[in-house]
C-alpha cells in the first residue's frame, strides 16, 4: 500500500488526467455489467418466470409471487453495503470492486441453469431466491465503489457531478443491454423463448464479467484513499463508525431516494406485467419503448450531472423530486388510454424525471460522507433505500392495481415517494464545488 501512496504521487498531471478516464471508464463498464445482470432478472420476471415457476397460480398471484423474489434482492443490498462498504473502506476502492463484479456474475450466470417448477417443484423458486439474494449483496457493493473511483480521482470540484454522473450511466446501459438481449432471443419461434430461450442471456453475462475483470484489474487505487493510508487515518471499524457518527446523513440518503427508485421499477420491471396484462400491449413492444427510454437516458443522466455542477446539486434534485411527482399523473392517465403512440412516448419519457435526480444524485449522496468513512456510507445510504422503495415498488404496484383496477392509484404512490424525496432532500447538507479530499468539511464526522 505505502508502494501505491508513493506512485501516485509521482504521477504527472497528464498521468493522472488518464488515470481518471481509466477510472471512470473501469466504474462505467463494471456498473453496465452489473446492472445488466440484475435487470436482466427483472425483465425476465414479469415476462416469464410467474409462468414457470408458479404455474399453479392465478396470473396476478403468480405475478406477485414472481416480484417477491425480485424484490429478495433488494433486501439484500444493504448487506452487501454493509460488508463491501466496510472493506473499501478499509482495503481499498479497486479490490473491492473486482470482489463486487464476481460475486454478481456467478450469481447471474447460474440462474442459467435453474430448473422450472415442472423439473423440481418449489425449489426451483427456491433456488432463483437464493441467487437474486447473491446478485442483490453484489449490487450493494458496487455502486459506492464505482462512484468513489470515478469521483476521488476528479481534480477540479467544479466537474464532480458530471464525473460522479457516469457511474451512474451504467444504469441505463445495462438495462438497454438487457432489454436488448431479452427482445433478441424472443424472436425465437414458438415457446422456445419460454422454454429455454431466456436463459442465454444469463449464462452470456459471464462474457461481459471478464471483459469488466481485464478492465478492473489495470486502475489504480484513488488519490483520496491513498492519502488516507499515508496519512495512517484508515479506520477499523468503518461501518460502525459512520452509523455512529453521521446518521442523519444515512438516513436522509436512503429517503431523499424514494421519488427516484420507486418509480424507476415500476417505469422498467412492473410495466411489463401492467403492460402486458392491463392493456393488453405485445411483449416486444413494451421492450423495444424501455429500450428507447434507456437510451435517452444515455444522454439525460450525465447531462443533469453536469447541469447540478452548475445550478447546485440540491436544487437539481428538487427539480426532479417535483416533476417527478406531476408526472406520475401524465404517465397512467395517458397510459391507461392504451393508444400505442402515447403508450410507446410515455414509456420513452419516463426516465427523464427519474434522470434529473440519479444524474447528481452520485455527488449529493458521496459528499456528505467525509473520506474514511465515505464507501460505507455512501453505500449504506444508497442502499436502504432498496428495502423502502425499488423492493417493494412493483409489488405495492401490482397491489394497488389489483385493488383499484386504476393506475392513478399508483400515480399517488409515486406523488407519496416524490414528496418524501422533497422534504430528504432539503434537510440535507449541499458541498456543491466544495473541497471533499479532506475531512474539514465535516467537522462533526471527524
Amino acid at each position: 500500500m505505502a508502494t501505491s501512496t508513493v506512485a501516485l504521487a509521482s504521477l504527472s498531471a497528464d498521468e493522472q488526467q488518464r488515470q481518471l478516464r481509466r477510472a471512470v471508464i473501469a466504474s462505467t463498464v463494471g456498473t453496465t455489467i452489473e446492472w445488466y445482470d440484475f435487470f436482466l432478472y427483472s425483465t425476465v420476471t414479469g415476462l416469464v418466470f410467474a409462468k414457470l415457476y408458479f404455474p399453479n397460480s392465478d396470473p396476478l398471484v403468480g405475478t406477485l409471487q414472481a416480484f417477491a423474489i425480485y424484490a429478495v434482492g433488494f433486501l439484500a443490498r444493504p448487506i452487501g453495503a454493509a460488508i463491501f462498504g466496510h472493506y473499501g473502506d478499509r482495503i481499498g476502492r479497486k479490490s473491492t470492486l473486482i470482489a463486487t463484479l464476481v460475486v454478481m456474475g456467478l450469481a447471474t450466470f447460474a440462474v442459467a441453469f435453474v430448473p422450472t417448477y415442472a423439473t423440481i417443484g418449489i425449489w426451483g423458486a427456491i433456488l432463483l431466491t437464493l441467487l437474486r439474494f447473491i446478485q442483490g449483496i453484489g449490487v450493494g457493493g458496487e455502486w459506492g465503489g464505482s462512484v468513489l473511483m470515478s469521483m476521488e480521482w476528479t481534480k477540479t470540484n467544479a466537474h464532480r457531478g458530471f464525473v460522479a454522473s457516469w457511474p451512474q450511466f451504467g444504469v441505463p446501459a445495462g438495462l438497454f443491454l438487457a432489454n436488448l438481449a431479452v427482445l433478441a432471443f424472443s424472436q425465437m419461434s414458438g415457446d422456445q423463448f419460454l422454454s429455454w430461450g431466456w436463459r442465454i442471456p444469463f449464462g452470456l453475462s459471464i462474457i461481459l464479467v471478464a471483459i469488466g475483470l481485464y478492465i478492473r484489474l489495470n486502475i489504480l487505487e484513488t488519490p483520496v484513499f491513498a492519502r488516507l493510508i499515508e496519512e495512517r487515518r484508515i479506520e477499523r471499524r468503518p461501518m460502525l463508525e459512520v452509523i455512529k457518527r453521521q446518521p442523519k446523513e444515512i438516513l436522509l440518503s436512503a429517503l431523499l431516494r424514494m421519488g427516484e427508485q420507486a418509480p424507476f421499477y415500476i417505469f422498467t420491471a412492473f410495466v411489463f406485467s401492467y403492460g402486458t396484462t392491463a392493456l393488453k400491449a405485445p411483449q416486444n413492444f413494451l421492450l423495444t419503448a424501455v429500450l428507447a427510454a434507456s437510451v435517452l437516458s444515455f444522454f439525460t443522466i450525465p447531462f443533469c450531472g453536469h447541469v447540478s455542477d452548475r445550478i447546485g446539486r440540491k436544487r437539481m434534485y428538487l427539480l426532479g423530486a417535483a416533476t417527478m411527482g406531476i408526472f406520475g399523473f401524465v404517465y397512467f392517465g395517458l397510459l391507461d388510454a392504451a393508444n400505442p403512440t402515447w403508450m410507446f412516448v410515455l414509456i420513452v419519457l419516463s426516465l427523464v424525471p427519474h434522470d434529473m435526480m440519479y444524474g447528481p444524485q452520485a455527488a449529493l449522496i458521496a459528499e456528505s460522507f467525509t473520506g474514511r468513512l465515505r464507501y460505507s456510507g455512501a453505500s449504506l445510504g444508497y442502499q436502504l433505500a432498496s428495502i423502502i422503495a425499488g423492493g417493494p415498488a412493483p409489488l405495492i404496484a401490482a397491489a394497488l392495481f389489483a385493488h383499484y383496477h386504476s393506475g392513478y392509484a399508483i400515480a399517488w404512490y409515486v406523488l407519496f415517494c416524490a414528496l418524501v424525496s422533497l422534504i430528504s432532500t432539503a434537510l440535507l447538507g449541499d458541498y456543491t464545488n466544495k473541497d471533499i479530499s479532506r475531512e474539514h468539511h465535516l467537522s462533526h464526522a471527524t
